[in-house]
């Protein structure tokens, strides 16, 4: 029985770790093959671990033990040369390409606004939104080519439909990228690409679940553990479950990459544990 992605290609930024490994394991089990990237290094001005290359060789070896191809490539989606040559080599190896997963992004030291470094806003921006759009505009050119339509799916939050505060940078990238999704449904869906993103709410992944991130959210506790943060994410979801797991947000992305949401478009979805009735 053929997978849902049978003979698909699917591009998909931030694979080394977290949901982009999530992602690229679940589409290569359902048929697809990947073209993968990841910075896998440690960025100026970022606190939380990044990603690796083992990390990023690590999501290879898992999509080839599932008999699927991949090319992985160490790359920071704020560069287009570099993300243009990765795709175009991507097509080459494997003659298409279908689905677009722009899943990269960081987190950055949080602040409230008027306190916060000018470059810790424009490393947000610049990567959590300008690397969206950097990767959706290396990528749309090949699915156009192909002429079978696809689908391309963006990395928003349940921040991008609602205020948070200390991570207004946060926030305003990720509002902003569901502002790209619905321009690029609408210039793009007579050529029958489909454009989505995903709204998740904490997601148990390194990002998340880490010091930095205990601290900055209970800030009068001098050392919080993740049992204390745990109690706290659980107060802002209605589903009993302090976060939801990488997998969760695949089961989200498969189903709008997949021919099932063959007629859905435009739609900022949320995976949020019932956050968002808050």
């Amino acid at each position: 029985m053929s997978g849902k992605l049978e003979g698909k290609v699917a591009f998909i930024t931030g694979a080394g770790r977290g949901q982009g490994r999530s992602h690229a394991v679940r589409m290569a089990g359902e048929g697809a093959d990947i073209i993968a990237v990841d910075v896998c290094k440690q960025l100026d001005g970022v606190k939380i671990a990044m990603s690796t290359p083992d990390d990023l060789a690590e999501t290879a070896t898992q999509v080839e033990a599932l008999g699927r191809r991949i090319h992985a490539v160490e790359a920071d989606v704020r560069d287009e040369d570099v993300m243009t040559e990765v795709v175009r080599e991507g097509v080459e190896k494997f003659g298409r390409l279908d689905i677009v997963v722009a899943n990269a992004g960081l987190a950055s030291e949080g602040a409230n606004l008027d306190e916060m470094t000018q470059k810790a806003w424009r490393d947000m921006i610049d990567v959590n939104l300008t690397g969206v759009w950097t990767t959706t505009k290396v990528a749309t050119p090949h699915i156009v080519a192909g002429g079978r339509g696809g689908s391309i799916i963006l990395t928003s939050s349940v921040g991008g439909l609602r205020g948070a505060r200390h991570i207004g940078h946060y926030i305003a990238a990720k509002h902003g990228v569901i502002g790209l999704m619905r321009t690029l449904a609408l210039e793009l869906g007579d050529k029958r690409i489909r454009v989505n993103t995903l709204c998740p709410t904490n997601v148990g992944t390194p990002m998340l679940l880490n010091d930095d991130t205990y601290r900055l959210f209970l800030p009068d506790l001098p050392n919080p553990t993740k049992e204390d943060f745990a109690e706290v994410a659980q107060m802002g979801q209605v589903l009993p479950t302090p976060w939801v797991e990488p997998e969760d947000i695949s089961a989200a992305a498969l189903f709008l990459a997949s021919d099932d949401a063959r007629f859905i478009t435009g739609v900022a979805l949320p995976i949020d544990a019932g956050s968002l009735l808050r």
